[in-house]
C-alpha cells in the first residue's frame, strides 16, 4: 500500500472515531507525518500508533493528536502555546489552523530536529524555544489556547493558567499519576475556571526544569512511554457524544 493510501485510510479511521473537524482533518492531511519519525519507522507513519523519537519520548498516536487539536476549538485568529514540542508534529498540525504557535521543549536535541522540520515545511508561524514547559512562555502571554502534550498532576501548572487569556481554553492530560490520566478541557472565565473531563489517555510525564543532555545516542534506545489511547476509546467517544 502506498503512503498516500495509508494516509487516506488513517484519515477515514480518525473521522469514524470522533475527529469530525474538517480543519483538523485537512491539517493532518497536509502535514507529512513520515518526516517526523525516524527512518526506521517510516512504514508505520500512518498507523494509528505512538512511535519512539528518542530521549524517552514519542510522537503521539494520530487519534490523540486529532482529538486534542479538535478539543481546542481553533481558528485562524488565535495564538496557541504548546507544551512539549517533541518531534514537532503536533505543532505543525496546529500551525495549519491557528494564527501563531509558540512551542516549548525541554530536550534540546529534539527541539533542534523539530525546528529543522518547520523550516523544511515553511511553517513560519511557529516559534520554538528550549525551556521548562511548566513555566510556559510569559513573554508571549496571554494565549487564547494552550495545549499540553505531557501528563500532568491533578491540576494544571499555575504558571500556565496565569498565561491563559480570559475566555481561553487549555487542553491537558491530568490525573493522580501518568497511568490514570484523562484529557481535560479548561476554560478560563472572569470568575474562575470551568473544567470538563473528556477521555482517558496515557502520556509521557510532564516534568519540571530541563534535563542534562547526554551524549549522542545515549538515550536513543530508551523505551518510551506511549501516548496511547485505551483500546475501548471509540466506545468512550460515543458515550460522551
Amino acid at each position: 500500500m502506498s503512503s498516500a493510501a495509508r494516509k487516506i485510510r488513517l484519515l477515514m479511521l480518525l473521522r469514524r472515531n470522533g475527529v469530525g473537524s474538517t480543519d483538523v482533518l485537512r491539517a493532518m492531511e497536509l502535514i507529512p507525518r513520515e518526516l517526523f519519525v525516524p527512518p526506521t519507522f517510516h512504514d508505520q507513519a500512518y498507523e494509528d500508533t505512538a512511535l519512539p523519537i528518542g530521549h524517552g519520548q514519542t510522537i503521539s498516536q494520530p487519534m490523540v493528536v486529532g482529538l486534542m487539536t479538535q478539543a481546542l476549538n481553533l481558528s485562524d485568529r488565535l495564538k496557541v502555546l504548546e507544551i512539549g514540542t517533541g518531534s514537532g508534529y503536533q505543532a505543525a498540525v496546529l500551525a495549519k489552523i491557528a494564527r501563531r504557535v509558540y512551542t516549548v521543549e525541554r530536550h534540546r536535541p529534539l527541539l533542534a530536529e523539530a525546528e529543522a522540520r518547520f523550516q523544511a515545511l515553511r511553517l513560519h508561524n511557529i516559534t520554538a524555544r528550549h525551556g521548562d514547559g511548566m513555566r510556559g512562555w510569559p513573554q508571549a502571554a496571554p494565549f487564547e489556547r494552550i495545549l499540553v502534550t505531557a501528563g500532568g498532576a491533578m491540576d494544571p501548572p499555575p504558571d500556565l493558567m496565569d498565561q491563559l487569556a480570559v475566555g481561553g481554553v487549555m487542553v491537558i492530560p491530568l490525573g493522580p499519576d501518568r497511568r490514570s490520566l484523562h484529557v481535560v478541557r479548561l476554560r478560563k472565565t472572569e470568575t474562575g475556571v470551568e473544567r470538563e473531563q473528556l477521555w482517558p489517555v496515557r502520556f509521557v510525564p510532564l516534568l519540571p526544569e530541563v534535563p542534562a543532555e547526554a551524549g549522542p545516542g545515549v538515550e536513543q534506545g530508551a523505551v518510551p512511554t506511549p501516548a496511547l489511547i485505551p483500546p475501548d476509546f471509540s466506545e468512550v467517544i460515543h458515550q460522551r457524544a
